[in-house]
């Protein structure tokens, strides 16, 4: 173990005398897989930071008479590095629960070993409809593409929008962002016009908006996170393609409008969280992110918090017997967690039953719109 591959979080900053074991021995462990290096290596950064924050706020509300620790492993959104972590924290007696993985792949692979050992793991972004039909050990508190993507279809078809140009990075999550969008588009009359794939970090676009231009669609939908999505956006704008285009909660970053510029106006999506909400929950969050890294948080940071959050009033709720079950018990009674991402209540699939939010870039911000 080397301090780059592995991190501990949640001690109190002590002396080294002869009380240090005893803090170390006394506390409850939690473990947390996420890419920290790799190319998406931003996003674990993200969840590692609101991590901290909600720990570090935790501890010192003194809630439980011992400490709670995080360990950090970096997955490399990388499978069998999943898988390979997944082990190690069940062969980690000490650790209760598991947070992660970022992607659906990667979180899914890491939940076979989950399920085989009986350790609760709550995922903030894995949003692949079968994530947490693999067992009673899954739960997540993001919504899915199975809600999301009907969602947006009735968005758009309310607008008047019919025919759609749909495109997608190709991996799981970005097969389900087509299949529930574009379901629920045809079913309610509407035409999906072309679906097309592409790698993530694909740097040119221009042949596939060409393919697009020629179908002449109403809008476009899309499935991509903020690098690729601004690539898009402004290649869009390139090439002349002047049709609305929408996405998912995955492109509700800053960043996309910091990198697109004036090409992401126009840009249509869902979200649940609103940074610059009044509720004191998510004001006091955001001052917390803007301290710490100097800029508002996107949903998917917001989304780490409250998940981490979640988990750490189950271990409240069962202290002082807690272990990997009377863990994953509590996290199934959640109901109605006060989260900054709106309230999260479990339902019997152990699946997060939440609202969405319509948002719109408009002047170099999401802002959000009733249309």
């Amino acid at each position: 173990m080397t301090f780059t591959r592995r991190t501990i979080v949640g001690f109190a900053l002590i002396a080294p005398f002869a009380a240090a074991p005893a803090v170390a021995a006394d506390a409850i462990r939690l473990g947390y897989q996420l890419p920290l290096t790799g190319n998406t290596a931003q996003y674990g950064q993200d969840f590692k930071t609101a991590a901290e924050i909600a720990l570090e706020r935790f501890n010192a509300s003194g809630r439980l008479p011992v400490k709670v620790e995080i360990v950090f492993e970096d997955s490399r959104s990388d499978a069998k590095e999943g898988v390979a972590i997944a082990r190690k924290f069940v062969d980690d007696e000490k650790i209760v629960g598991v947070l992660g993985d970022f992607t659906s792949g990667v979180s899914m692979a890491a939940a076979q070993v989950y399920k085989e050992a009986g350790m609760p793991q709550l995922s903030q972004t894995a949003s692949h409809p079968d994530y947490t039909k693999i067992s009673e050990w899954q739960f997540r508190n993001i919504t899915t593409q199975a809600g999301e993507g009907p969602f947006n279809a009735d968005w758009m078809l309310s607008k008047g929008i019919k025919k759609v140009a749909v495109v997608a990075e190709q991996t799981d999550w970005g097969q389900s962002v087509t299949k529930y969008f574009n379901e629920r588009l045809t079913a309610q009359g509407g035409t999906v016009v072309l679906t097309e794939y592409f790698n993530r970090g694909l740097p040119d676009f221009r042949s596939l908006l060409t393919k697009i231009q020629r179908e002449k669609p109403d809008a476009i939908y899309t499935g991509f996170f903020y690098e690729d999505g601004a690539n898009f956006l402004k290649q869009a704008k390139q090439v002349g393609l002047n049709v609305p285009i929408w996405s998912t909660s995955a492109a509700h970053n800053q960043k996309i409008i910091e990198l697109a510029g004036a090409d992401a106006d126009g840009l249509s999506l869902t979200t649940n969280f609103l940074p610059n909400s009044p509720k004191p929950e998510v004001k006091s969050f955001v001052e917390a992110w803007v301290k710490a890294r100097g800029a508002e948080p996107g949903q998917f940071p917001a989304q780490a918090f409250d998940a981490v959050n979640i988990m750490l009033e189950a271990v409240v709720k069962t202290y002082p017997k807690t272990t990997r079950a009377s863990v994953r018990d509590a996290l199934a009674a959640t109901k109605d967690f006060p989260g900054v991402t709106g309230t999260t209540t479990f339902g019997p699939d152990r699946e997060p039953m939440k609202s969405l939010a319509k948002v719109r870039v408009i002047g170099g911000a999401f802002t959000p719109v009733n249309d």
